[in-house]
């Protein structure tokens, strides 16, 4: 058994942990960067993006279901649109959800300072500062320590983020006077225009951004076809509880206004509500909690997706190295080192009057958009083209749920592309990583894989399961 790759991936989780993934994943969303669209589109506006990102979202885990399920390996969207639309195909796809992972985390270690310095106080910056590093050395030691280890703590913080948000919302609901629904109960009432919508909805999909990333585990899984549906069903109906209570409360708090602008929005609005104490520091805490899970998770992922494409041939090949935990260190540093590069270089190329996180929040969604339209192709075009692959798990209405993702994706990225500050900004950075992506493809990665089918890209898969060490030549032929 080659040193450089000994163990490969080993088979761990059930749908329980897929559970923790799925929300895990997602919760900091519920915690920071979704009161970002109350900026423009306002509570109303806000109400109905959330909708119809749930909608999309749901949509898209019924069909990543019978994918992931046909197509049980590591790499998630690269696997799939592989398999359907070529190398060129997968190997697109496979970057725009690279630079979604490895964002994403980037913005949650902004909400990790915020929620810190709200708590402890930061006049100087110091702790704004440093806390994203910290955050990705903590993400980059947990996962080093294995798979086992990193999902089961997952399932702790999952469910004490979890617990903590509800335990929020229920002192919300007590600390509100009678008349303080009032401004619930108008937005509810008041229907918002097509624009404030459109302004919305980047920030809404933050309510459900990554969730799709469940599949990434499919090979640390005991039954694919079985618990991957499960699994990310159970955590889709989680996330849609989570983002109600969120978006319906805290607004009652602080305001509208000042909610869009906080860096701790939960904290902040029990704070207006005279809840400085216990409460504020409890949910300030559980708050560092769930953003560092969903922080976790994510680079977690991003390893994960790394290790897929470089041991397909589409990545340099060190990066599909495991170590005798099965762990994929390599990509799993690398992935941390570029986040933090890129929370560095938002700052100088924000807008004036874009928060830096705001700037990388619409990338990632914007790339997000992007895969999951070719997610959605790759399901209509394998059930058109191969219907007799395996499909332990079908998902239901034939194409539609597909087409329906495929036109709630388009329209919301034109709708964020058309309306949302710096969006312009943000659409010129994922077009430049996108275009050195296929200059890379022609000039690089077509040649490293030139005459390998399908077929063989996934015995190469199989054998890095089995232990091989996919960087060999053996692990070519």
């Amino acid at each position: 058994m080659a040193s450089g790759d000994p163990e490969g991936l080993r088979r761990t989780a059930g749908p329980g942990l897929l559970w923790a993934l799925g929300v895990a994943y997602v919760i900091s969303g519920d915690f920071f960067g979704w009161n970002f669209g109350l900026r423009d589109g306002g509570w109303s506006a806000m109400f109905v993006a959330t909708a119809a990102m749930a909608v999309l979202y749901g949509a898209l885990v019924a069909c990543i279901a019978e994918l992931a399920a046909a197509t049980p390996v590591a790499g998630g969207a690269f696997a799939f649109a592989r398999r359907a639309f070529g190398p060129l195909g997968g190997y697109l796809t496979g970057i725009a959800v690279a630079i979604e992972y490895t964002f994403a985390p980037a913005v949650i270690a902004v909400g990790l300072g915020g929620y810190l310095a709200g708590w402890l106080g930061d006049p100087d910056g110091v702790i704004s500062t440093w806390t994203p590093v910290v955050g990705y050395a903590a993400c980059v030691a947990i996962n080093l320590a294995g798979a086992a280890v990193s999902l089961r703590a997952l399932l702790v913080v999952t469910v004490l983020a979890a617990a903590a948000l509800v335990a929020w919302a229920a002192v919300m609901v007590v600390a509100v006077p009678p008349g303080g629904w009032q401004p619930l109960q108008a937005a509810l009432s008041q229907p918002p225009s097509l624009a404030a919508v459109a302004a919305a909805l980047p920030a809404a999909g933050w309510f459900f951004l990554a969730v799709e990333g469940v599949p990434m585990a499919a090979e640390e899984t005991h039954d694919p076809a079985r618990d991957l549906p499960r699994g990310m069903a159970a955590a889709m109906i989680t996330l849609v509880a989570l983002a109600l209570l969120v978006l319906s409360l805290a607004p009652l708090g602080g305001g509208v206004r000042s909610i869009a602008q906080a860096g701790n929005p939960l904290p902040q609005a029990l704070a207006a509500l005279g809840h400085r104490g216990g409460w504020f520091t409890l949910v300030s805490a559980i708050g560092l909690v769930g953003l560092f899970a969903s922080m976790l998770s994510i680079v977690y992922a991003d390893s994960r997706h790394l290790y897929a494409l470089a041991r397909a041939g589409h990545l340099p090949r060190w990066l599909a190295r495991t170590d005798r935990r099965g762990v994929p260190r390599t990509a799993l540093v690398v992935g941390a080192a570029v986040g933090l590069l890129a929370l560095l270089l938002a700052r100088p190329l924000a807008p004036s009057g874009v928060a830096p996180a705001d700037l990388l929040m619409q990338v990632a969604v914007f790339a997000a958009l992007a895969s999951y339209v070719a997610i959605a192709a790759s399901h209509l075009w394998l059930r058109a083209r191969a219907p007799a692959l395996p499909r332990p798990y079908r998902t239901p209405w034939g194409a539609l749920l597909p087409m329906l993702v495929v036109g709630l994706a388009l329209a919301g990225g034109i709708a964020g592309a058309w309306s949302v500050p710096a969006a312009g900004r943000a659409l010129a950075i994922l077009g430049v990583l996108l275009a050195v992506a296929a200059i890379d493809f022609v000039l690089v990665v077509r040649r490293r894989i030139a005459g390998r089918t399908l077929e063989q890209e996934l015995a190469i898969v199989r054998a890095a399961e089995l232990g091989a060490d996919v960087t060999s030549p053996a692990a070519d032929r």
